[in-house]
């Protein structure tokens, strides 16, 4: 978009609370400030709310880079490295920063409630790829050829992936007989392993 700054409609302020791009719950949602909101901005930042135990879903872009910057609260966050075929998994904090580079795979989980992080990206409009609709798209037939998945097992699988999922777990997930597990203590890990994750029941929200 070209922006004229002597237009007297040219504006360097913008407030991301004002337009909601995702709400799981009135604890969990993602407000967003972009080009819609900020004229003059070249990059665009989603501001994100989470409980514990709730997950950005995985996921990838295809034209942006992206950094998460926490303000309150923890999170995990994990990249898949498509060069060494590995999980990079960072525990990050308030004050400290996480980057996904573009195109690879990954995904962040809250651990404390009222967890508050940016996630800022170096283009205007992020590309999204939901792998909740590459699940919920890929035939169990090809999922069994390529992989030899079970079909039944993998249609069972995947059925309760009803819609794309930005948030999980859905609010619907124990109903389709999965299970609502969250992280609620991480060890410090390495920047190239997994953390022990000990599991057991979400809290309630408060």
């Amino acid at each position: 978009m070209s922006v004229n700054p002597a237009s007297p409609s040219f504006q360097l302020f913008g407030d991301s609370t004002q337009s909601v791009n995702y709400k799981r719950d009135s604890y969990n949602y993602i407000t967003q400030l972009f080009s819609d909101q900020l004229p003059a901005i070249h990059t665009g930042l989603f501001n994100v709310h989470l409980n514990q135990g709730i997950i950005v879903q995985p996921h990838w872009h295809t034209n942006v880079n992206e950094l998460v910057f926490v303000i309150s609260g923890e999170v995990i966050t994990s990249v898949f490295n498509p060069f060494t075929q590995s999980i990079m998994t960072y525990h990050v904090k308030p004050g400290q920063a996480s980057q996904f580079p573009k195109g690879w795979f990954h995904w962040i989980v809250a651990l404390r409630n009222n967890t508050h992080f940016l996630t800022i990206f170096d283009q205007p409009t992020p590309d999204i790829v939901y792998g909740s609709d590459f699940l919920r798209f890929l035939p169990k037939e090809i999922a069994n050829r390529a992989y030899c998945v079970n079909e039944a097992a993998y249609a069972n699988a995947i059925a309760p992936i009803n819609q794309s999922t930005i948030l999980g777990p859905p609010l619907n997930c124990n109903q389709h007989g999965g299970t609502m597990n969250h992280p609620h203590h991480v060890t410090q890990p390495s920047p190239t392993t997994h953390p022990y994750i000990d599991l057991s029941p979400p809290p309630t929200p408060y």
